[in-house]
């Protein structure tokens, strides 16, 4: 009941986000043909595209969470995020390539993973993984910006990789991303019960006979292929991968083999809703993201007594 309660949400959020845009048109178009091109050749594609970026988001903070054992992980904050928006702001100044969304989907997914990697690594070396996680994360977005002023022609055609936006996206961008999306849901789901152990410790991991090492680092990896997949699709919609977990652990409890289904539906529905918001508020889906993720994350950082 309450994961159609989700679904009806995801629901309602599309059909607000389809409903909003410079254009006023109806969505019964009937037998209008510009209102049925604006909606089905426009306005579908922008929606199907956030809806399914924002589910990858969701799920890869269910994951980052569960790895590093940390409820204050995401995208953003563990590097994850920002490496794949590296690699995608080095694809576009560097190689050309920000109107092809399948060499950028690779591009971002190169990067995501070395991000992932370096999370990796301080996760096998040190207890502080927030902490360097952070630092990884602002040397990557540090590296983004160079880039960026040294190619400042460039400037306005990649800011939207560090911004979150939905602006201009098509039944092509669409493509690559729901089959990720469709692969990452069901192999998070089936390692629901590797994930329950992974969020507790790593004496009770071996107790339990599980290989923490192989195992986080399979997590850590589908966590890069989400957030990858999305980043080439929108960019950086901030704290998507903060929100949606802690919200799905409200709504359906803690087991991850329900959470992480609950966070790609509420992470579907954080991108569609903020990118309605968004378009009627003139500005980028990503603001509404990050603005709604500050606050979560101020929230949560005092329950648990700090960030780190």
């Amino acid at each position: 009941m309450r994961f159609a309660g989700l679904v009806v949400l995801v629901v309602a959020c599309a059909v607000a986000q389809l409903a909003v845009g410079s254009t006023d048109v109806s969505l019964f178009f009937g037998d209008d043909a510009h209102a049925r091109a604006v909606v089905l050749e426009l306005r579908a594609p922008r929606v199907l595209v956030g809806v399914c970026a924002g589910a990858c988001l969701g799920i890869a903070g269910a994951l980052l969470q569960a790895a590093v054992r940390n409820r204050l992980a995401s995208p953003e904050i563990t590097g994850v995020g920002s490496g794949a928006v590296l690699g995608a702001v080095v694809a576009s100044v560097v190689g050309g390539v920000a109107a092809q969304p399948l060499p950028m989907a690779g591009a971002a997914l190169v990067g995501g993973v070395v991000g992932g990697g370096v999370l990796w690594v301080l996760v096998g070396v040190s207890g502080e993984v927030a902490v360097r996680g952070v630092v990884v994360s602002s040397v990557l977005v540090g590296t983004t910006l160079v880039l960026l002023t040294a190619r400042p022609q460039l400037a306005g055609a990649v800011s939207r990789w560090l911004l979150g936006s939905l602006v201009g996206r098509t039944w092509e961008h669409l493509a690559p991303l729901w089959p990720v999306l469709l692969a990452v849901l069901v192999v998070a789901t089936l390692l629901g019960g590797v994930l329950d152990v992974l969020a507790v410790d790593d004496d009770h991991a071996h107790a339990v006979g599980l290989a923490v090492v192989p195992w986080r680092s399979t997590v850590l990896l589908l966590a890069a292929v989400a957030t990858s997949a999305a980043v080439a699709a929108v960019g950086a919609t901030a704290f998507v991968g903060l929100l949606a977990p802690h919200a799905a652990r409200w709504v359906v409890g803690p087991a991850h083999r329900r959470v992480v289904p609950a966070s790609a539906l509420l992470g579907a529905a954080a991108v569609a809703a903020s990118d309605a918001v968004g378009q009627l508020a003139h500005v980028p889906a990503g603001a509404i993201t990050a603005l709604l993720g500050a606050v979560v994350l101020v929230v949560v950082a005092r329950r648990t007594g700090g960030i780190w």
